[in-house]
């Protein structure tokens, strides 16, 4: 099973403009993201509306795909880039792994623990999820909770805290059960792919602001695999600064 890494990349932010190009101890944010993705993977693109990215990216030497500025998601972003590089390489690829651009430190573990869900020939979609450790996020709403079935499926994700702990107090909940967080990473089959960006949104999806949910309302399932490491995303320039501080 052949997989390509493609690294979503706006210059455009509300709350951090220009963020793929800041400068993260003499290297460029997604310089950052894609030597990290190269560690794991033989192909990784950046796929990008903006030239100022592009031109960064071929100056590190690394791989580039120009996409249209009209998607309203990454996962749309994602699809047409796959389009154009197969078209390009005159190859195909069998998966496909969404990588955060915003994620200058994600392990190259994570990228291998989300390609052995692979293994299995059944799965469509796959992501991972970390235990959560601490009692708080639990009831943070910026940090969706997933719950499993006995096969490591995803049944359902909320930024409510679930399952929802009866006649247990909350500051008891974390010890009670063993609660997971989405990790954002996503890998799809090509075909799949393909098939999710033809999908209308959902009322759970608006409802929660998770697209995920569109493709479980739809019948996908999502094959998750367990992680130990976060994922540390660069939203601000506070953001910014703490991570350097602490990396």
């Amino acid at each position: 099973m052949e997989f390509i890494g493609i690294i979503p990349a706006r210059y455009a932010s509300t709350r951090f403009p220009g963020k793929p190009l800041v400068d993260i101890k003499g290297k460029s944010m997604i310089k950052r993201v894609f030597e990290q993705a190269k560690k794991a993977l033989d192909t990784v693109y950046v796929a990008t509306d903006d030239e100022r990215i592009a031109e960064e990216v071929q100056r590190f030497g690394g791989n580039v795909v120009i996409t249209s500025n009209d998607h309203q998601s990454g996962t749309d972003r994602l699809a047409e880039a796959i389009e154009k590089i197969q078209v390009q390489l005159n190859h195909s690829f069998d998966v496909v792994i969404n990588i955060q651009g915003d994620e200058p430190f994600i392990q190259p573990e994570q990228i291998e623990e989300i390609k052995s869900c692979f293994k299995d020939p059944h799965t469509e979609i796959a992501t991972l999820v970390k235990e959560i450790e601490k009692s708080d996020d639990i009831f943070d709403e910026n940090k969706p909770k997933v719950i499993l079935d006995k096969k490591m499926n995803a049944i359902c994700f909320s930024r409510s805290p679930i399952p929802y702990l009866r006649n247990v107090e909350k500051s008891d909940w974390i010890k009670n059960h063993k609660y997971y967080r989405h990790i954002g990473m996503y890998a799809y089959k090509t075909e799949t792919l393909m098939q999710l960006t033809k999908l209308e949104q959902t009322s759970l999806e608006k409802a929660e602001s998770l697209e995920q949910l569109r493709w479980i309302e739809n019948g996908y399932q999502i094959k998750v695999a367990e992680t130990s490491f976060d994922s540390i995303g660069i939203d601000s320039p506070e953001d910014l600064e703490k991570i350097i501080k602490n990396n």
